[in-house]
């Protein structure tokens, strides 16, 4: 007998197949009325492919130095989450007769869900519900979320290398996530960096979520390291304003958002995967400082 797991990943498998080719934001009649039908509650950002128009910005960090930390965020930054998520919010959103049972489109998604707190969202999505029932329908999406991601993730192209390096530089790290505990340790240890970080700070375990600086900054602090010796990588909107709101630079990873949108949050640079000459170049630099 099929699981209900398997079920949801093979219906996964399909989706993705469908909404997810090389171009990451599709364009089409039927989005354009869905956005329009989710009224004008939801801002809209211009829809541009993270490769669509590349952005030239200086990708040098070397005036971190010494550099002595490296934050990450998880979802979407070690691994390529976001697909699960959007299908997971938009199976469940169907369900509950978000926008009419019109399912949200991928370009929703990355607008106005993407990187944001579940508590923050409980009063944007669902106004009109109390607050137990819409915790309650985050809860559900996101223990479906963790039964696609223990069949489906692989960490970010580059992503060990990286690793490699910051061990070898004797760096401290700490993982910064939005989403639940047991999700940022289940994707930790999907890619296999459960003896990597130091800390993993949850918004939900601080004064306020990111967009705000709380979550860096607290992770700062537990690493004992300023700011001004520290550089974080982010996927979202609402996490590169968080970094640059602690202090840091940061490094931003066009996985799925628009990169015109990170770099309007105050990003860096952005980088296509941690393989990314950019990255290295600004990495080496550290090392020429260091000799």
């Amino acid at each position: 007998m099929q699981t209900l797991a398997s079920s949801h990943l093979l219906q996964y498998r399909r989706l993705f197949s469908d909404h997810f080719p090389k171009t990451h934001l599709q364009k089409s009649i039927v989005h354009r009325q869905n956005r329009t039908q989710l009224g004008s509650a939801f801002v809209s950002r211009a829809s541009v492919s993270s490769n669509a128009h590349p952005i030239e910005r200086k990708s040098s960090l070397a005036f971190l130095s010494p550099l002595e930390a490296i934050l990450f965020d998880i979802d979407g930054t070690l691994c390529d989450s976001d697909p699960l998520h959007y299908y997971a919010y938009r199976e469940m959103l169907q369900e509950v007769g978000f926008n009419g049972g019109v399912p949200i489109t991928e370009e929703f998604f990355s607008d106005n869900l993407s990187g944001m707190h579940n508590e923050k969202l409980c009063s944007i999505l669902f106004p009109e519900w109390d607050i137990q029932r819409a915790r309650n329908f985050f809860e559900d999406k996101e223990a479906m979320f963790r039964r696609l991601a223990s069949e489906q993730l692989e960490p970010v192209k580059g992503l060990h290398k990286l690793r490699q390096w910051i061990e070898n530089q004797g760096l401290k790290r700490a993982a910064v996530t939005n989403g639940p505990r047991p999700n940022g340790e289940l994707l930790i240890s999907t890619v296999e960096l459960s003896n990597f970080f130091e800390i993993v700070v949850v918004g939900d375990e601080c004064d306020r979520a990111k967009p705000f600086p709380d979550p860096y900054l607290k992770a700062l602090q537990a690493l004992q390291v300023s700011h001004k010796h520290a550089f974080a990588f982010e996927d979202s909107v609402s996490g590169v304003k968080a970094g640059v709101a602690a202090g840091m630079p940061v490094v931003a990873l066009g996985t799925r958002n628009p990169e015109i949108s990170l770099i309007n949050a105050g990003a860096a640079f952005v980088i296509k995967d941690f393989e990314d000459p950019k990255l290295w170049e600004a990495l080496v630099e550290f090392e020429r400082k260091a000799m």
